[in-house]
């Protein structure tokens, strides 16, 4: 079959490689150096596995600014465009997805348009009552950095829409998975979109509930780490997503939780509110306990949400910033994607031993070896080393 997918991020590129082993694909972006690096097979993101196969793995895969190359005769459109929290209007700005779809309609597409990009319930069903009849939903699970290895191995596969779509859709899916007997699970597209917000606000609750943990044990001076290993033991608990951190941020969470929190609106809750509040409240905490050491300069030891990636959209670390910039604290930062002497009016050094040097109190929301011998300086609240 012929696909094509709109936004090469995390989500469109790793189904575009995934898709490309055995389907002709063509992926469309509006950043020319974007599409000159996949067209050297380079990735722009940072996943070993999607480079890998990139590089190594025979690929049905152009990438293009032509979007009407991209949907000519194309079977799928796969609409993997972001869609940010709008806090002025309380909900996605789906314009970017809707364009998409505007453009599909004016040049007269006829197959299938699945949107994987996170919309707020109820969004597809709109779209398809605006005159469109060929829109289906099916939300991504994947990490950062292992984007790829998520599609490769899913935990399952959710579609939502019109059933001889949605199972035609998910068979493209499974038949360029390695894993075999994925669930896979077929519903409404208004069901899939619930699922999606669902997933992502449990997963930042059970973040908030460790990070709680943690504020607990250092005001009472306890061992966190014993605590949470007593209560992981427990298998109806289980040992992931329990490690510490600043705050959960990153591409999802703090959009999906603050999306589903606007959708109660008119519905009972205190649990989804608490999430997103527990999180600002975690920040407010950790600030407070640098504030503590008495620092005249705090480092920062990375923007990135967390190892192997590139990522520091919605990083907890920047309202960490803010809020010991206004003590009038000052702030470096050593961040190695970053190619400047600035980054938002500070200081950003190159140098790492320099760094080391200056900064009186190192932050670090993952532990990193290379800060091994300056250990007295760093405050992080990664007490298992993972992410």
């Amino acid at each position: 079959m012929k696909i094509a997918v709109f936004g090469t991020g995390y989500v469109g590129l790793s189904l575009s490689v995934l898709l490309a082993q055995k389907n002709e694909v063509v992926a469309v972006d509006v950043l020319e150096k974007k599409v000159e690096l996949i067209n050297k097979k380079i990735s722009p993101i940072v996943d070993a596995k999607l480079q890998s196969f990139l590089s190594n793995k025979k690929l049905n895969l152009l990438a293009t600014l032509d979007a009407e190359l991209a949907l000519k005769d194309a079977d799928f459109l796969i609409i993997a465009t972001p869609t940010n929290y709008d806090p002025q209007t309380n909900n996605f700005d789906t314009s970017s997805v809707e364009q998409v779809i505007s453009l599909a309609s004016n040049l007269e597409f006829k197959g299938t348009i699945v949107i994987k990009s996170t919309v707020p319930v109820g969004f597809t069903n709109k779209i398809n009552t605006e005159g469109y009849s060929n829109v289906i939903f099916s939300p991504e699970f994947l990490r950062e950095g292992f984007a790829l290895q998520d599609n490769l191995f899913p935990s399952r596969i959710v579609v939502g829409g019109n059933r001889v779509a949605s199972e035609k859709f998910a068979k493209l899916l499974l038949d360029a998975a390695e894993k075999k007997n994925v669930p896979c699970l077929f519903t409404g597209p208004t069901e899939a979109e619930a699922i999606k917000l669902f997933s992502n606000t449990y997963l930042a609750m059970r973040i908030s509930f460790f990070n709680e943990l943690d504020t607990f044990a250092l005001t009472e001076n306890l061992n966190t780490k014993k605590i949470i290993e007593g209560v992981c033991l427990d298998p109806r608990i289980g040992g992931d997503y329990c490690n510490p951190s600043f705050g959960y941020g990153g591409y999802c969470l703090p959009k999906d939780t603050k999306q589903l929190l606007s959708n109660y609106q008119k519905i009972p809750q205190e649990l989804i509110g608490a999430t997103v509040g527990s999180n600002r409240v975690r920040k407010e905490f950790i600030t407070q306990q640098v504030i503590n050491l008495n620092p005249q300069v705090v480092g920062i030891f990375r923007l990135v949400m967390k190892r192997n990636s590139d990522n520091f959209r919605e990083s907890a670390i920047f309202d960490i910033i803010e809020n010991l910039s206004k003590r009038g604290i000052e702030i470096i930062i050593y961040e190695p994607t970053l190619r400047s002497t600035l980054y938002q009016g500070k200081k950003v050094l190159q140098d790492l031993s320099q760094f080391k040097k200056v900064s009186n109190v190192i932050l670090a929301n993952r532990w990193d070896h290379s800060l091994e011998d300056v250990r007295y300086k760093v405050y992080t609240r990664d007490v298992f080393y993972t992410d």
